[in-house]
């Protein structure tokens, strides 16, 4: 079994950070990218960020220059860090992570339960 397991999330006011991390833990035998999606109230999940297993990075427009994903394959954990908070970023954070069990297969993503991000006053 694999498990990523979310934590960091939280309420914060506008303008406040957070960090996410989210560690994956089970039979692993190798982790190719991870990355950090987000689903608001009543729109579809989205990209937020990913990572490669190289250190390569992306992100959505809205979050450039504010959101910063970085991981540490040693412990197979990816982190976000969240700053400039704005109301628009509330959603229920999840960490993806596409990998391989075992050589024989081949990779697939696995999802986290997610962990909720609520920016308010």
């Amino acid at each position: 079994q694999v498990q990523l397991v979310e934590s960091g999330g939280g309420l914060v006011q506008p303008g406040g950070s957070l960090r996410l991390s989210c560690a994956a833990s089970g039979s692993i035998f190798s982790i190719n990218a991870m990355g950090w999606y987000r689903q608001a109230p009543g729109k579809q999940r989205e990209l937020v960020g990913r990572i490669t297993s190289g250190g390569s990075t992306n992100y959505a427009d809205s979050v450039k220059g504010r959101f910063t994903i970085s991981r540490d394959n040693a412990k197979n954990t990816v982190y976000l860090q969240m700053n400039s908070l704005k109301p628009e970023d509330t959603a229920v954070y999840y960490c993806n992570a596409d990998l391989r069990r075992n050589q024989w297969v081949a990779p697939r993503d696995y999802w986290g339960k997610g962990t909720l991000v609520t920016v308010s006053s």
